[in-house]
């Protein structure tokens, strides 16, 4: 409320010039009309006993006071009095004020209740008495609530000598904070006829509305007016200072200032809250804060005992709280109206009595057995209470939040309860949960945790397992320098089936190194040629796999790593599952990465979890199952957002999500994520090609063909100098021969594609050799054989459908170019059976125009072609075709499903290569021609 006047803003009131006047009473109409009866029959001798009652700011007060002017426009005497928080205390503080206004014939009860002696009997009461039967008098109390208890007997003893020979009338205005119950008055009065109850009501809409005009001096919307009403609860009193102060710093009343009102009202009602707060019983007082503390998960006589009350009338304090507008009926609970008033109670607690009953508050919630995570959210502000329960509540919390993605708060219950007490290996698990939070809520957190998990020196089986658990997930998290080093220490302590997982550990990290060496570091063992242990066994399958070397003994090293299940690391296991799937076992391998995500989920090993979905979805991706890969790097993205990954291994997510949006079509968002920025140091992590890769792919789809053929090569290059020379890790020489082939570099291309040739016949793998032999048929201009038609059928049963399917359409692509109908018809009807034509949205729009062109008459021959036609590659070709046919740039962008920047680049090249300068001069070179060669990229 910056700006504002200090004046405007207050404890409670309203204070100077213009906002200390009332707020005008809108709809109190039914209230006055009865106070005007009063009123008159005073006049007329009858007295009377009125208590009008309303939260505080409802304008109880301000009816009184209007009763009071009524009455002296009526020559009727009329005795004001009011309650105060500060004289709460004073005795007889009321009726000394009442007395004071009586004059000199009160002098000497004001004398004796002013004496050091307690006066005796009722002092002043036969003298005001004696006058109102001379003078009709109106006696107004305002705030009674606060009233000492001395006015009270006084004021009842008054009620009691009510007659109808004594003209006066008592109007009482209270709040429900009453310590002395709402019907003292009542049970004071010789006849129920005598008195009366007024009940004020919250403001509705249309009031409120009526009360922005008047301060704002223009009408508000509807909306502002609703939203106006709900903030405020309908009080008159905040709503006047909040719309004064809406109107001074200059807005309008319009939905779109509707933030700045709720913001002056909530401030308001805190400044209100926190001065009647001072102002409640000790027993209210005791209640509130316990309300504000458990009232959320605490019934009424609960929350009772939280507060310390043992006898207390439970229904009576419930109606005071709530006509003190501090809460509000909830079945068997009690709620807080506004979260300002919860902090302001807490915000007057003293700090250790708030910690206290937060701790009383936790330990009553798990009597009932509350959520884990309610007990969590109280033990977050307690003391260390000691209690098993609640070490168990705090990881259940955790537990809840981390299901729901929230790491921040996961991390913060763990931290919570490392403050307990407990034994050093229960101290040291909890330690590794929190770490897998902080590796997405604070991944610099999470390194030092592990670190240190990594460096404790206690020895046993349990705190062996804790130390290689803590290695493999700092190496989930990308590291592989800290992982080297982290397994190299824990090794100086580490003996039996601890020391084999931290050495295949250790090599695991060694192998995803910037430079790969055979050799390891001083004082550390080489990884087995023959390891019987089963982590070292996955590594050792993956290192062969990616060499390219021994199947059958990859096969076996893989499965011998995954059938040890949960007694060996996690990221042995996933490379195990990568490596077996090279083999071709791909349905098993992807049933055992099933089942290690399942573990690691109950683990909670987010770090870990996310490696492991990221290549659940390169998997499906690879087998052509683009919405379950789609689906799982999603999942892998919740469990661990990408700006929690570490930079060496964030690449391997980002360019498995890039290719899975550009088979889906959706190219700007493929481009975007294969030009995502890496941090510095990212070129050196093991999943650098995999982005490389993808980068290539996306320059081809645009037509930048130098450009993805250098990339393709630049990502060989990588693998080569970690000795990953099997094409099934990625087929990078078959597309860069096809991109050097559209750049006119037969050699390099016939090249490149003979080398994967020969590494996929040394790897034996069916999927590998057949897609290097469909990718030379494809470079060296070869008709498929009809020997080959069962191969290809086979190839399609295989785990790399995706890139089979691709290759096996370039191929139909080239047979439709050059006119063999009848081998491209075949070869198509092929494609067509495959699932992941249906799947990939890129490669569906391939397979419909590659229909429609087949369907069409037989094209011309060669001679209706420019000259120098063959010169030019398959998407010069397409695009070059579309142009002939007098096709715009746009049109043929939209036919292609390529950007019109790539259908220019490609046409620049072709007019280069034909020796023209215009689609003119094409079209005139070339005969009409109904062929139509194109297809999608």
């Amino acid at each position: 409320m910056a700006g504002l006047k200090d004046e405007h803003l207050y404890a409670g009131f309203i204070r100077a010039g213009r906002l200390r006047a009332d707020p005008p009473l809108l709809e109190r109409e039914e209230e006055q009309a009865e106070l005007g009866r009063v009123v008159a029959a005073l006049g007329e001798g009858r007295p009377a006993v009125v208590s009008v009652t309303g939260r505080p700011g409802f304008g109880h007060n301000a009816l009184l006071r209007w009763a009071g002017r009524l009455a002296e426009e009526r020559s009727l005497r009329v005795l004001r009095v009011s309650g105060s928080l500060a004289e709460r205390d004073l005795r007889h503080g009321a009726v000394t004020q009442l007395l004071g206004l009586l004059g000199e014939v009160a002098e000497r009860s004001l004398r004796d209740l002013r004496g050091r002696q307690e006066p005796a009997g009722l002092p002043g009461l036969p003298e005001l008495l004696h006058t109102a039967r001379r003078t009709p008098t109106l006696v107004t109390v305002e705030d009674a609530q606060w009233l000492d208890p001395a006015s009270v007997q006084w004021l009842q003893a008054l009620v009691r000598r009510l007659s109808n020979d004594v003209p006066l009338v008592l109007l009482v205005g209270r709040t429900g904070l009453y310590p002395y119950g709402p019907d003292w008055l009542a049970e004071a009065a010789p006849s129920p006829r005598l008195t009366h109850h007024l009940t004020v009501r919250p403001l509705s809409p249309r009031a409120v509305a009526a009360l922005t005009e008047r301060i704002c001096g223009t009408s508000c919307d509807e909306a502002f007016a609703a939203t106006a009403t709900q903030a405020a609860h309908g009080s008159p009193a905040v709503l006047h200072a909040a719309l004064h102060c809406f109107a001074d710093a200059g807005h309008r009343p319009t939905a779109d200032r509707v933030p700045q009102l709720h913001t002056l009202i909530t401030g308001i009602i805190g400044d209100r809250a926190g001065r009647a707060l001072r102002g409640l019983t000790d027993e209210a007082t005791a209640v509130l804060r316990a309300l504000a503390v458990g009232g959320d998960l605490l019934d009424f006589p609960l929350i009772c005992s939280l507060a310390g009350l043992r006898s207390v009338h439970e229904s009576r304090l419930r109606a005071a709280l709530e006509m003190a507008g501090f809460t509000v009926p909830e079945g068997s609970y009690e709620r807080l109206c506004m979260p300002i008033v919860r902090t302001r109670i807490l915000e007057d607690m003293p700090a250790a009595e708030r910690a206290a009953l937060h701790a009383r508050a936790a330990h009553l919630a798990y009597q009932i057995v509350a959520d884990d995570e309610d007990i969590a959210r109280l033990l977050l502000e307690a003391p260390p209470v000691g209690e098993p329960w609640a070490v168990h509540a705090l990881r259940g919390g955790s537990g809840a939040a981390l299901r729901r993605g929230d790491f921040a708060r996961a991390a913060t219950y763990l931290r919570r309860a490392l403050d307990e007490p407990q034994d050093p290996l229960q101290h040291a698990h909890i330690s590794l949960d929190l770490a897998g939070a902080e590796a997405v809520a604070a991944p610099a957190a999470c390194d030092r945790r592990l670190t240190t998990l990594v460096q404790a020196p206690d020895e046993g089986e349990p705190w062996a397992q804790l130390r290689v658990r803590a290695v493999d997930m700092g190496l989930a998290r990308g590291d592989d320098a800290w992982g080297r080093c982290a397994a190299a220490h824990a090794l100086a302590i580490a003996h039996g089936s601890e020391r084999d997982d931290l050495i295949a550990l250790y090599w695991y990290a060694a192998e995803s190194a910037p430079e790969v060496c055979d050799l390891p570091a001083p004082d550390l063992p080489a990884l087995p040629e023959h390891p019987l242990s089963p982590a070292q066994a996955g590594i050792r399958a993956w290192q062969l796999a990616a060499r390219g070397r021994h199947r059958a003994r990859v096969a076996e090293l893989a499965r011998r790593a995954l059938d040890a299940g949960n007694a060996a690391p996690a990221l042995p296991r996933l490379v195990a599952v990568r490596a077996l799937w090279f083999t071709d076992a791909a349905t098993e391998a992807e049933d055992r990465l099933a089942a290690v995500i399942a573990e690691l989920r109950r683990r909670q090993s987010h770090p870990t979890l996310a490696r492991a979905l990221a290549l659940s979805a390169e998997l499906h991706l690879r087998g052509g199952r683009l919405d379950a890969a789609d689906r799982a790097a999603d999942d892998a993205e919740r469990v661990l957002p990408v700006a929690a990954w570490h930079p060496l291994a964030a690449s391997h997510l980002i360019a498995v999500r890039s290719t899975i949006a550009q088979e889906d079509r959706r190219c700007d968002e493929a481009r975007a994520l294969a030009r995502t920025p890496m941090p510095p140091g990212a070129e050196y992590g093991v999943y650098w090609p995999y982005l490389l890769y993808a980068r290539a792919r996306v320059a081809i789809e645009e037509g930048h063909w130098a450009e993805g053929a250098e990339l393709f090569k630049e990502t060989g290059r990588w693998l080569l100098r970690r000795q990953w020379a099997n094409p099934i890790v990625l087929p990078w020489r078959s597309m860069a021969a096809r991109a050097c082939l559209a750049l006119g570099d037969q050699d390099q291309a016939q090249r490149l594609i003979r080398e994967e040739l020969t590494l996929a016949r040394q790897w034996g793998a069916p999927s590998a050799l057949g897609l290097a032999q469909l990718g030379a048929e494809s470079v060296d201009h070869q008709d498929p054989a009809d020997g080959a038609h069962g191969t290809l059928r086979d190839l399609g049963e295989l785990p790399t459908r995706l890139a089979y399917a691709w290759v096996l359409a370039d191929l139909v692509t080239e047979e439709v170019t050059k006119g063999e109908r009848a081998t491209a018809a075949r070869l198509l009807s092929e494609l067509s059976r495959l699932t992941v034509t249906r799947t990939s949205g890129r490669l569906a729009e391939r397979v419909r125009w590659l229909t429609a062109q087949l369907d069409q008459p037989a094209a011309l021959d060669e001679d209706a072609l420019p000259e120098g036609w063959a010169a030019l590659s398959p998407a010069e070709r397409r695009t070059a075709e579309l142009a002939r046919r007098g096709l715009g740039n746009r049109e043929i962008a939209e036919q292609l499903g390529v950007s019109r920047r790539t259908v220019e680049h490609r046409l620049s090249s072709t007019y280069r290569k034909l020796r023209i300068t215009s689609r003119k001069e094409l079209r005139a070179r070339s005969r009409s021609t109904e062929r139509d060669v194109t297809d999608a990229v």
